[in-house]
C-alpha cells in the first residue's frame, strides 16, 4: 500500500473550504444587496454647493419631518440617464426627491437637468466626490431613503429601472413612509 502524502490532501481541503464559503455567500437572504453602514444613523454631510439654477440641499431639508429620497447621479452616467424618468415619476407622484451630482462638470449637470427635466426639490454638487465617499457611494447611481428625522433607513445601488423599482425600492420607501 502506498503512503498518502499530506501535500495531496491540502488542495482538496482548500477547495472544499472555498466552495463552502462561496456557497454560504450565495445563500444569504440579501446576496445582491450592499448594506450601508449608515442605516439607522444620521445622514452624512452634504455638499456645500448646488447644481447651478437649483436650490441647495441642506441637512435641515433631510430632517424636515418628511421622508426624502436622495439620489447620487451624473450626466455622464448611462444608468443615471436610464433611471431619470423614474425619478421624475416619483417627484410627479409627490415624493420628495433630492439629487447629489457626482464628479461632473458644472455646466453639464445644469444642462442635463434643463434638457431632461429636474425631478429634484434641491441638489448638491459634488465635484470631487467627497460627499459620495462620506455616504459610502461606490458608483452612481445610488439612492438612499432618509426618514423624516434625517436618519438613513435604506440604500439602493444601481439604477431605479424595471422590476427592481417595484420589488426592491418601493418596499423600502413604503416602509419608511409607514414608520413616519
Amino acid at each position: 500500500m502506498a503512503k498518502l502524502s499530506p501535500l495531496m490532501i491540502v488542495p482538496p481541503v482548500i477547495f472544499a473550504a472555498l466552495a463552502g464559503l462561496f456557497w454560504g455567500g450565495l445563500m444569504r437572504d440579501n446576496a445582491g444587496e450592499l448594506p450601508s453602514q449608515f442605516v439607522g444613523q444620521p445622514a452624512p454631510p452634504l455638499p456645500t454647493e448646488a447644481v447651478a439654477g437649483t436650490a441647495l440641499l441642506t441637512a435641515a431639508d433631510l430632517a424636515a419631518g418628511e421622508v426624502t429620497i436622495v439620489n447620487f447621479w451624473a450626466s455622464w452616467c448611462p444608468p443615471c440617464r436610464a433611471e431619470h424618468p423614474t425619478l421624475q415619476a416619483l417627484a410627479d407622484q409627490g415624493y420628495r426627491v433630492a439629487g447629489i451630482n457626482f464628479r461632473d462638470q458644472a455646466d453639464d449637470a445644469a444642462a442635463y437637468l434643463a434638457d431632461e427635466g429636474d425631478p429634484f426639490f434641491a441638489t448638491g454638487f459634488d465635484l470631487r466626490g467627497r460627499s459620495a465617499i462620506d455616504w459610502g457611494v461606490s458608483a452612481p447611481p445610488e439612492t438612499f431613503v432618509i426618514a423624516a428625522d434625517g436618519t438613513v433607513v435604506g440604500r439602493f445601488t444601481g439604477p431605479l429601472v424595471g422590476s427592481d423599482v417595484e420589488q426592491r425600492f418601493m418596499p423600502m420607501l413604503d416602509a419608511a413612509l409607514a414608520a413616519d
